[in-house]
């Protein structure tokens, strides 16, 4: 089909969605209708574009160029030489079509560019706008690169945390962080395929940014992003960088989720909660006793052959578990005192933690010089840009550990106060803590307080963990003559099982090899 001979496209183009939403596309429409009509041009289609004409790709621009060549139309015109091309392979796309005899006009410069003077002084133009463009994106990744290593993200937040400007950290999102902490948790148990967990985050209310239902691929971006531990990694480059923000969940919880979705650590969906599943163990044959409903009441038994006999009703063990629970229990008066004996030896020591301190300070400045010398491998040509930035990423990870620790000088003596203060207030009442407990929080205190569950075919052995065990064979002293100048609390001797429970002299110990290490 021929056109007539003075109908024209007419191309416009913003370099993002953003910008068309302005008035330069509606003045680059003026401009070439006003053209269009001084010079008796007819248009007879748009092309109206919002994307960059720095890189080739662009489909309204490729579409233009085919229609042109199949002759749709006389030629095209554009508000000027930079709307058209950015790239100087567009532009050479561009003059062969000039010297087929299309026809290009730029309706803001008097350009001919069938003339020899003419046709230079476009293409000069059109070099300049190419090297305006590769300036602009050489300065735009100077700055990226400059905020990254300053410890800032200059990219959208990920999910459960919230921009703060420029040139400022990341923070928590108050509504969505601790979600997206209970979802690194979950995973790392290996108790949850990512589709259960997809549907188990939803039920609890995480949500996207838009309020609506987060995707399956975008739970998968967060397993998988080392941004919630306190380093940034450009997805695209791999590269890695220290991160100013504060960290959401530890390292090593981040390289359990990363084992369980790598298949290092099987996931196993669970059909049939029941509360003492895989906890009772057949003396017999060391298999663990199968629940099962009948009837109504919840049935414990073991499936091997000469073992059909093993039976026991979930109320049964129950009573069991009860019988020993309440034999672990403390005083008012034990309570205050074991309370006393933590926090002293928790605050004692002052010089043990400037000790360790600079022991990670040593620490810290050797990574530092580890990086430096892997960075001059990779220069020098001895490892490959993978080897670098999995190394380095290691690294990174490794010294902002070292770095939390650093921030909390007490750190390792704080965690363990905590875990003895846990202790105490679990043996405070034990049976009235487990019987307050949810399935999961029984199951857990089982698992803490009890070293075996065993079924023999016509009764069930429950044994204690320490100090569990001890503290129910403590006598408490009596009152009175022939006990009168006798302490009649328990503290001391539980203070010494809790100690032997935490490892305390453990802690002592890796704290010296800290020092040595350093």
């Amino acid at each position: 089909m021929f056109t007539r001979h003075r109908d024209f496209f007419a191309y416009t183009r913003v370099s993002t969605a953003k910008q068309g939403l302005g008035v330069s596309l509606a003045e680059q429409r003026a401009a070439i209708e006003s053209y269009a009509e001084r010079n008796g041009l007819r248009i007879v289609r748009w092309f109206e574009e919002k994307e960059t004409a720095a890189k080739r790709g662009r489909a309204l621009f490729g579409q233009m160029l085919t229609d042109l060549r199949c002759g749709r139309a006389k030629g095209v015109i554009i508000h000027k030489i930079d709307r058209s091309a950015r790239n100087l392979r567009d532009w050479a796309d561009l003059g062969e079509l000039v010297d087929s005899g299309c026809e290009v006009h730029f309706a803001t410069e008097s350009l001919d560019l069938n003339s020899r003077g003419g046709r230079l002084s476009a293409d000069i133009q059109a070099v300049v706008a190419a090297d305006y463009i590769r300036n602009l994106r050489e300065e735009t990744r100077k700055g990226f690169y400059g905020r990254l290593k300053q410890g800032f993200y200059p990219l959208p937040a990920p999910l459960g945390y919230l921009d703060r400007g420029k040139a400022k950290a990341k923070t928590f999102d108050p509504v969505r962080a601790p979600f997206v902490r209970d979802a690194f948790e979950l995973y790392a148990s290996a108790r949850f395929s990512l589709r259960m967990l997809h549907e188990e985050m939803h039920r609890r209310g995480l949500r996207n940014r838009r309020g609506g239902k987060l995707s399956l691929n975008g739970l998968s971006r967060i397993l998988n992003n080392p941004f919630y531990t306190g380093v940034v990694r450009i997805r695209r480059t791999g590269e890695v960088f220290t991160g100013g923000h504060e960290p959401l969940i530890s390292p090593s919880t981040f390289r359990q989720v990363q084992a369980v979705l790598r298949g290092k650590i099987n996931t196993k969906a669970i059909l049939h909660d029941h509360l003492y599943r895989r906890l009772i163990r057949c003396e017999s044959c060391k298999r663990h006793l199968v629940g099962e409903r009948q009837k109504g009441w919840i049935y414990y038994r073991c499936h091997s052959r000469g073992c059909e006999g093993i039976c026991f009703r979930q109320e049964r063990v129950a009573s069991q578990i009860r019988a020993h629970f309440e034999k672990v229990y403390l005083s008012d008066s034990e309570t205050d005192e074991l309370r006393r004996l933590i926090d002293d030896w928790r605050t004692e020591n002052a010089t043990a933690t400037m000790e360790q301190n600079r022991a990670i300070d040593m620490q810290l400045e050797g990574i530092t010089q580890r990086v430096s010398r892997l960075t001059e491998a990779y220069i020098d040509g001895a490892i490959d840009r993978s080897m670098f930035e999995q190394k380095k990423e290691l690294l990174l990870m490794s010294k902002k550990e070292l770095e939390i620790r650093r921030s909390r000088p007490m750190v390792d003596r704080d965690v363990v106060a905590a875990q003895m203060h846990e202790i105490v207030e679990l043996i405070k009442s034990l049976w009235l803590s487990y019987e307050r407990g949810n399935t999961d929080e029984k199951r857990q205190i089982l698992k803490n307080t009890t070293s075996n569950l065993g079924a023999y075919p016509k009764n069930i052995v429950i044994e204690l963990r320490s100090p569990y065990r001890e503290l129910s064979k403590l006598p408490c002293v009596p009152p009175g003559d022939p006990h009168r100048g006798i302490r009649r609390t328990r503290a001391k001797p539980i203070w010494r099982l809790l100690a032997k429970q935490c490892n305390v002299e453990n802690q002592e110990r890796q704290r010296e090899d800290l020092l040595l290490a350093a």
